[in-house]
């Protein structure tokens, strides 16, 4: 196998092909790299991430080619999804194949059709996504905020790691959070889409409009930091309808409305596939 030279031996197979300027000068903790099909999908550390440590490595990103990741488990089964390499890489298509306010419009769509198993009436399904009931609004402005994205990004790991202190780091050969989850291969949405590349398209473009960062993921779960969240309800609604099309789980147990006064200024998204 062709190595990457900079990097230690157990970081240099995530790479398929050699490269030069790859480099790492932060201490690589105890850890091993998780195979998801048989393909090195991510390196991950034995014990639970530090801030420090997560900043290092994504300080060194830029020159690793590394991107960093604080990785969650399954409730009552730590081994899953990343111990057990429950990803599968191989299946992924890529980011740049799909146009992500297609894909919103599509997932949308879908949500708000109504199907035969459904609990609720018609007049009840349009009552959770009102004020747009099943006329997609497209996709919200895009938002300059005050904070650096990176920055912010920091701040967002530090409240999530004291909320759940037990999160290990992930390493994927990816650029950003937003592409690491398509090539680690991780199947959270696996509920409602098969194909990673899609999740990862729609992060791509709040990474573009909001100054958004992916820092932790689970069994299901997803925290996204955001340095331009919504400011005024009309705002917060555009986004809520973006998020009910990308995790509709997230929406059901309350109403688009509601949904959106949490938006307002919260720097921190969190996502929850059933």
């Amino acid at each position: 196998m062709p190595t990457t030279p900079g990097l230690p031996p157990e970081l240099q197979e995530l790479f398929d092909r050699s490269d030069a300027s790859r480099s790492l000068t932060v201490v690589l903790p105890p850890g091993r790299t998780v195979r998801g099909d048989g393909t090195p999908a991510l390196w991950l550390s034995d014990d639970p991430a530090t801030l420090d440590l997560w900043r290092s490595f994504r300080a060194e990103e830029p020159h690793s080619g590394l991107t960093p990741l604080l990785l969650d488990h399954l409730d009552g089964d730590p081994a899953r999804p990343w111990d057990d390499g429950e990803l599968w890489p191989g299946d992924m298509s890529s980011p740049g194949e799909h146009d992500p306010a297609e894909v919103l419009a599509e997932w949308w769509d879908e949500h708000t059709e109504r199907d035969e198993d459904d609990d609720l009436t018609p007049d009840e399904r349009l009552e959770v996504t009102a004020p747009f009931g099943d006329r997609w609004p497209g996709l919200a402005p895009r938002r300059n905020g005050a904070v650096e994205p990176e920055e912010q990004a920091d701040r967002c790991a530090a409240r999530v790691l004291r909320e759940k202190p037990h999160l290990r780091l992930g390493l994927v050969a990816a650029r950003g959070g937003s592409d690491a989850l398509t090539a680690a291969g991780w199947q959270g949405a696996v509920n409602y889409v098969n194909d990673t590349a899609m999740i990862s398209a729609v992060l791509r473009s709040w990474e573009e409009r909001f100054g958004a960062r992916v820092i932790a993921v689970g069994f299901a779960d997803l925290y996204v930091s955001v340095a331009a969240p919504p400011a005024t309800k009309d705002e917060a609604l555009r986004v809520a309808a973006e998020h009910f099309a990308f995790c509709p789980d997230n929406v059901w147990a309350t109403s688009l409305a509601e949904y959106a006064d949490d938006l307002l200024g919260d720097p921190v998204w969190r996502f929850w596939w059933d």
